[in-house]
């Protein structure tokens, strides 16, 4: 925290990293005014009750939003849209070769793709906006006719998702820091002084009930859990496999080239917080479906209440490991990385070049993505299972809340040091 709060200030100190920060901080505080601008001619009442069908998911899309969702705002479905467009472009990318040959071809073919990813974004939010407004129609007060109401709606919703991706846009290009993920972080820490106040209502409500001591030591607790999941987020956000790498000696000419020992960085948490994302978004499909448009059968409810069921957990579980994997391996490719050291002249002390090298890469990514795979299991789950068995609902951040917000403040720091860094170097050279 303390290096953070350094960083920041040694930032203020550089006039063009002092303007990035002034417009990037801007920016969140006209998307913090947004979450305050409500959708007209819908029921708050069944817009409220809608995301409280949804169960977790419904809490996570509201803690994502900055409680946009809740209020029924024009920012209520947030940046999720563009999330959802994005990882799909992703995929898509890995499966069509066009894709994938245009994402190679450098600026101007991500800039295709990126065009590629709004377009998607859009078409997505107006999905989700046509179903929040199948899904309250029937109790809208709004005095218009209804198909007028409903193009209202669902342009509200959709229009406030797309000013959102414009102000994340405007981050990347003017402000400093990825302008998405600092919007989701903006959202996160906008709800932490809920959490707060709710936990100062369960140390008045036990200091009643049972005793100051003993409510005291419980709020304590809860802090100090809460303290090690951030610093267990860090260590592992920070941590890597080397892999030592020697470089052969080549002569050139008179000289010598080569010869050095390096080491090759493998991320632990490679695929981040993603496969979370895609677990929760598989889990809570039934349930999401069956909120949106209705049903009383038993069935529906035995999807409704199947957050309930201790077999969710371990299809949650098992899905988060699944994407684990999957997303590791389209993320990180082995035999490229095998060719790339073969053909500069690097091998792995004790392992052949070319096929083994590959193989022995391949395997400790693999070990490596049990361990992140597990991690982001326990991560997950926990906050959830210390919410059942303690009682306290809405204490316990999520999982992939705090895997968000430690991601996006490491992230924002190491841009700030590098660009401060690159000025270094630039007042040497002139």
């Amino acid at each position: 925290m303390g290096g953070m709060i350094d960083t920041l200030k040694n930032a203020f100190k550089i006039p063009d990293l002092r303007k990035k920060l002034l417009f990037t901080l801007g920016m969140l505080i006209v998307y913090r005014v947004g979450v305050a601008v409500p959708v007209p001619g819908i029921s708050s009442a069944a817009f409220t009750d809608l995301i409280n069908r949804l169960g977790q998911l419904g809490s996570f899309l509201d803690i994502i939003s900055g409680g946009a969702l809740k209020q029924v705002s024009i920012f209520s479905m947030g940046i999720t849209p563009y999330i959802n467009a994005s990882i799909i472009m992703q995929l898509l990318t890995v499966a069509i070769p066009a894709l994938e040959r245009l994402q190679k071809e450098g600026d101007e073919g991500r800039k295709k793709i990126q065009r590629y990813v709004r377009y998607l974004t859009i078409g997505l939010a107006l999905v989700q906006a046509t179903a929040f407004w199948m899904a309250t129609r029937s109790a809208s007060s709004s005095t218009l006719p209804a198909a007028i109401n409903a193009v209202l709606i669902i342009a509200s919703f959709t229009a406030g998702t797309a000013f959102i991706m414009w102000i994340g846009e405007q981050i990347n290009e003017y402000g400093i820091g990825n302008g998405i993920s600092l919007i989701i972080f903006a959202g996160i820490v906008a709800r932490g002084p809920n959490a707060v106040q709710l936990l100062f209502a369960y140390f008045r409500n036990w200091s009643v009930t049972r005793n100051i001591f003993v409510s005291l030591i419980v709020t304590l607790v809860v802090i100090a859990v809460f303290v090690l999941i951030i610093a267990l987020v860090v260590f592992v956000q920070q941590a890597e496999r080397r892999i030592p790498v020697q470089y052969a000696k080549k002569v050139v000419g008179r000289k010598m080239y080569g010869g050095q020992s390096t080491y090759l960085p493998i991320k632990v948490n490679q695929a981040g917080v993603i496969p979370v994302i895609f677990a929760m978004s598989i889990v809570s499909l039934p349930s999401t479906l069956v909120s949106l448009f209705g049903s009383d059968g038993p069935v529906a409810r035995w999807f409704m209440d199947f957050s309930g069921n201790p077999f969710y957990y371990v299809f949650y579980a098992m899905l988060i490991i699944g994407f684990t994997f999957f997303y590791s391996m389209i993320q990180f490719n082995p035999i490229e990385i095998a060719n790339n050291l073969q053909k500069n002249g690097g091998f792995i002390p004790g392992i052949r070049p070319g096929r083994p090298t590959s193989e022995f890469i391949n395997t400790t990514s693999r070990r490596l993505s049990w361990f992140d795979a597990l991690f982001l299991v326990i991560i997950v789950l926990f906050p959830i299972l210390m919410s059942a068995v303690s009682g306290m609902q809405g204490i316990w951040f999520g999982g992939t809340a705090v895997l968000i917000l430690v991601g996006v403040a490491i992230d924002l720091v190491n841009q700030m040091e590098s660009q401060m860094v690159m000025r270094h170097y630039k007042g040497f050279l002139d």
